[in-house]
């Protein structure tokens, strides 16, 4: 028993010295001093310390990349071309990055750490993205496992964004959970509406960002976001178009809806809404009030699992067959498509299937 307790002792004050000596290791082998980041060729340059990520450098510095995960290289949306200084291309980017975006130098923000100067390219717009301190004024039940929140910004702050793009929400540590995390949630106002934001946010069962919003943030809090950012916007280039979502990708549609109904466009429209059963339909009489007002919208809801007591007489099914039903002919068609990958992936062959140009045809992933 002596033995093993010294055995025991032995190999954890191994472990403390091994650990002990990383920290040092990390502390003076890894000092990369500062480094210069050369943004557009001059038009901008930051120095930095050494060691952190682009992605969180460029944050400390006001330049916000969207990053839909907060930096785990799980959305793949941070891309930024980085022309020089940037390393090795690492197995997590290889996921996100095509044959012809690695020729090009694009890389994962979040993943290229910082030890020596760098030269990068950053689109122009990306440039008008905003930090927000905002206040919560409104949360509502909208289903079982969504919310929608309002955020007004302090007086004299207004936004710019266009109905369709996402806005940033930073959490605060909570409970048990000490980090902070970043996630990406479509706006539901309309853009006219520009001292405030309205996001619809649905529970992800164990997720920081989705549990920190449901349970924990009340009227009066104070929330941190940046935005806009996304580019699933409308392009007023057709007058036909067709709005499919599922679950909390209703946001979006929403917005591009009363945006054009808002600014009197002559544009025929279809917006069919794909959920389980009827407790996990919302909006449903706000989209109602739209076609009375619109002969040119049309709200179709459907559910893929009515339960009895709905006693359900409107569509049922997969989305797709709904889908097949009410949209035929698609040239010189546009369509906007937001919810899960799976869903997506199945409507965008049923477009093209019913000839939508594929370039017309714009979604919005989540998970």
């Amino acid at each position: 028993m002596k033995e093993i307790l010294v055995t025991i002792l032995s190999i954890t004050g191994i472990s403390t010295v091994l650990a002990v000596l990383i920290i040092i290791a990390e502390k003076f082998l890894n000092n990369y001093g500062e480094c210069e980041i050369d943004i557009n060729d001059g038009e901008k340059k930051l120095v930095v310390e050494g060691g952190s990520s682009l992605l969180s450098s460029l944050a400390s510095n006001k330049i916000f990349i969207p990053s839909a995960c907060g930096g785990k290289a799980t959305c793949g949306l941070c891309k930024v071309k980085v022309l020089d200084g940037a390393g090795p291309l690492l197995p997590t980017e290889e996921p996100y990055l095509s044959q012809e975006e690695r020729k090009e130098g694009v890389r994962l923000s979040c993943q290229v750490k910082i030890k020596k100067n760098l030269r990068v390219y950053i689109p122009e717009e990306l440039f008008n993205i905003r930090e927000y301190i905002s206040t919560v004024t409104e949360i509502k039940d909208m289903t079982h496992d969504i919310k929608e929140f309002r955020f007004e910004f302090k007086d004299g702050e207004d936004i710019k964004f266009k109905a369709g793009q996402y806005m940033q929400i930073e959490t605060k540590p909570y409970a048990k959970v000490r980090e902070k995390a970043t996630r990406a949630y479509s706006v539901s106002s309309v853009p006219s509406d520009n001292k405030a934001v309205e996001l619809i946010i649905r529970r992800v069962p164990g997720g920081l960002c989705t549990t920190y919003m449901h349970d924990y943030v009340k009227v009066g809090d104070e929330v941190r976001m940046t935005g806009p950012y996304g580019d699933f916007y409308m392009r007023d280039d057709s007058d036909d178009y067709v709005f499919m979502a599922g679950g909390s990708g209703l946001a979006p549609i929403k917005s591009l809806v009363m945006d054009i109904m808002e600014r009197n466009l002559d544009k025929k429209m279809i917006f069919i809404f794909g959920a389980v059963s009827k407790k996990d339909l919302y909006y449903t009489d706000f989209f109602r009030e739209v076609e009375k007002k619109n002969r040119n919208f049309r709200y179709v809801p459907a559910l893929s699992r009515p339960e009895p007591e709905d006693n359900w007489e409107g569509e049922t099914g997969l989305v797709t067959e709904v889908l097949k039903k009410y949209v035929e002919g698609g040239k010189g068609k546009h369509a906007y498509l937001c919810g899960s990958p799976g869903m997506i992936n199945a409507c965008v062959n049923v477009l093209v299937d019913s000839e939508f140009d594929k370039k017309n045809i714009y979604y919005d992933k989540f998970s």
